[in-house]
Formats: C-alpha cells, sequence, structure tokens
C-alpha cells in the first residue's frame, strides 16, 4: 500500500528544517480516508499509531457519517477536503501521503504540496477540522444555514485560511531560497487569482454555492492573493489571533448579511 518517496533538493531541506523524522509516502490507491485494510501496511512502516478521537458533545447529531466516524476511537487518516497530498500526526513518525491522483499533476507543484505538509507538521497546525474548532463546532454548525456537508466543507476551508495565515509567511520567503518551490506556491496563486473577481456576484446569482465560493477564497488566502467581501474579513491579524471563536462569529454575521439581502 505505501512505498518511501524520496526526497531531493529543496523538498528534503524542508523536511530537514521543520520535521526532520516525517515519512513520505506514495500511495497505491487514492482515498478520502485510509481503509481499514491499510492501516495494517502503515503499521509496518512507523513505530507506533497514537489515534485521536475527539468528545462526542463536539459534533452536532447531524454530522456527516465520516466526520463521526473519524472523531471516534478508532484510528482513521483523512478526510474529504484533504486533496492529493495529505498528512497526519497520528503516528510516529509523522507520515505524509502522496496519493495516485498526483499523477499528470507538474512536479514542482506536488513537491509543493509535500513542502506545504511538512510546513504545517512542522508548525504543529490543527490537523482537522476537528482539532482547529474543537468544542466550537456545533457553534459553527448553529451558524451556518446549510446542510451538514456544506459546514464541514466551509469549517475546513476556515480551518485551511487559517493556517494559511501563517504559513504564506514562510512560502513567500522562499523565493530566495528556494525558488523553485516558492514559484510553484506564486504560479498556484495565479491560476486562482482570475476566479476572485466576481466571486461575491456569483454566489449572489446562484452560480457559484457559498460552500464552494469559502473554499475557494481560503485558498487564495493561503496564497497570498485579495479576496472580495465577505471573505476579506478572514484574511485580517484577528483571524490569526483569535482562530475558531472568529471563525464563528464570521460565519454568524456573513449569514445574517446575506439573509438581510
Amino acid at each position: 500500500m505505501f512505498r518511501e518517496r524520496p526526497l531531493h533538493g529543496e523538498v528534503s531541506e524542508i523536511r530537514a528544517e521543520h520535521c526532520s523524522e516525517a515519512l513520505v509516502l506514495d500511495c497505491e490507491t487514492d482515498f478520502e480516508a485510509l481503509p481499514s485494510g491499510a492501516i495494517d501496511d502503515l503499521a509496518l512502516v512507523t513505530d507506533r499509531i497514537d489515534p485521536v478521537s475527539y468528545p462526542s458533545q463536539w459534533l452536532p447529531e447531524s454530522a456527516p457519517d465520516i466526520l463521526r466516524r473519524h472523531a471516534g476511537s478508532a484510528f482513521t487518516v483523512g478526510l474529504p477536503g484533504d486533496g492529493s497530498v495529505a498528512w497526519t500526526t497520528q503516528t510516529v513518525p509523522a507520515v505524509v501521503f502522496v496519493k495516485p491522483r498526483v499523477e499528470g499533476v507538474p512536479e514542482d507543484f506536488v513537491d509543493f504540496l509535500i513542502a506545504e505538509a511538512l510546513v504545517e507538521i512542522g508548525t504543529e497546525a490543527p490537523e482537522d477540522v476537528l482539532s482547529f474548532f474543537g468544542e466550537r463546532y456545533p457553534e459553527l454548525h448553529d451558524a451556518v444555514p446549510l446542510d451538514p456537508v456544506s459546514t464541514y466543507q466551509i469549517g475546513t476551508a476556515l480551518r485551511a485560511a487559517w493556517v494559511g495565515l501563517s504559513t504564506r509567511e514562510r512560502f513567500s520567503e522562499w523565493h530566495g531560497s528556494r525558488p523553485r518551490l516558492a514559484g510553484a506556491w506564486q504560479d498556484a496563486g495565479e491560476r486562482i487569482e482570475p476566479r476572485l473577481g466576481d466571486l461575491a456576484g456569483e454566489v449572489a446569482h446562484g452560480r457559484t454555492d457559498f460552500a464552494d465560493a469559502t473554499e475557494l477564497a481560503c485558498s487564495a488566502i493561503k496564497h497570498a492573493l485579495e479576496v472580495p467581501a465577505p471573505f476579506a474579513a478572514l484574511d485580517t491579524a484577528a483571524y490569526r489571533h483569535h482562530g475558531p471563536e472568529y471563525a464563528v462569529e464570521w460565519a454568524r454575521r456573513t449569514f445574517e448579511a446575506l439573509a438581510e439581502e
């Protein structure tokens, strides 16, 4: 199921700098949540597995099943929205998973995604939406008048934006020392930027749903792009400082304003 991925050059330097013991593994199959049959394989290449669970009170009754399983006592890795590269600190050492769906993606961008995961591990970023929101996740659920899957999507995007407020400073510093990774980070942002101009109008006219718009805007924040209202309120020192409390309040005020329009 897993094969250790050799790292070279700038990516190898990032691992040495941020989390020197971390494993980077190529996966044989794609996954959102790691299949249970793969856990034994993972145990063979790590020193130990330390499953994380979350209190049941952190989940509203209507929470998606996959999120409920993730919160339980069984060892689970990965959630929808993790993308082509995922990571976990529920193993010793920590592991970065590179999924087969990266096939055909430019090598520089794949290396950036791996480097991004290594930086997030090294900065002890929250691994998922529950570790970010904690006991406030039901408050987010109450603030977002959408279905539970959309609420989860918004929460995941908000977590990514908050992490990005810190990591993007490191990425921007790579222009001098690690130009290949910095170029991939900048190029990814340039691909997003044209979609931001009329994002508010897209939502207002129903051409883009709010969860998808939040995901796009939060990705843009990670790439240090200017985002339109109401998402611009997330690109602030206040959000970086207050985290989930701020995110919940942002969601509440945003949907209240949308309801008044």
